[in-house]
Parts: C-alpha cells; sequence; structure tokens
C-alpha cells in the first residue's frame, strides 16, 4: 500500500501541533481574543483528525476532503487578503501559503488511497 497519504497526514499533525501549540502563550488581542482562542483549539482539534486519518488513510478516506476544506478556509481567504493589500502580516501569509501547499497534499493523499467497501 501506498504509505503517501500516512506519512503526509502524520507529519502534516504534527507541523500543525507544532505551529499552533506556541499560540497559547502570545499575547492575546484586545479585540477578538476569543476568536483567536477559537481559531487556535478548533485547529488543534483537526490535528488529531489529521494524525488519527494517518493511522489509518483507507478506514477514514471519508474524512480527507473535509480535511482538504479545513486548510482552505484559512488559506484562500488569509492570502487573498494579503495579495490585495489588506494589513494581513506576511508571517500570517506565509502559514496560508502551507496551508495551501498542506491542502494539495491532502488532496494528493486523498486520490491515492484506495476505496474500501462492503
Amino acid at each position: 500500500m501506498d504509505k503517501f497519504p500516512s506519512r503526509m497526514f502524520c507529519w502534516a499533525a504534527i507541523y500543525g501541533g507544532l505551529v499552533l501549540l506556541p499560540l497559547y502563550f502570545t499575547p492575546l488581542p484586545v479585540l477578538g481574543a476569543e476568536v483567536f482562542l477559537g481559531f487556535t483549539g478548533l485547529a488543534l482539534v483537526f490535528q488529531g483528525v489529521f494524525w488519527t486519518i494517518g493511522g489509518d488513510p483507507a478506514k477514514y478516506r471519508a474524512l480527507m476532503p473535509f480535511a482538504v476544506m479545513e486548510k482552505l478556509v484559512f488559506g484562500v481567504p488569509a492570502l487573498s487578503l494579503y495579495l490585495q493589500g489588506y494589513p494581513v502580516p506576511p508571517p500570517v501569509a506565509l502559514f496560508a501559503a502551507i496551508d495551501l501547499v498542506l491542502g494539495l497534499g491532502f488532496f494528493i493523499a486523498w486520490r491515492r488511497t484506495p476505496l474500501t467497501g462492503p
């Protein structure tokens, strides 16, 4: 069996955990702290989903399109706003671009994972 899907999701989960956990220790924004913390928490929950998918890609293949969407819902708007000149900090734009690359990797992993059925 192809190891790419498993490795893609497991490495993405590790990367996500390393990037997201430190956000809990940064100063909170004056406005929207609850949105910031909610985003961080939900994104961390998805790292567990990615790890689960990586453990058995064939079994959890149906979750892979949702993983792609999870990457797109941040990557596309953040990078689009940055490219339009909105005040999106360059590091945020970089992480948005990384999310789009991960989303592409998730899509490729989904396509390379065989269908299983009854």
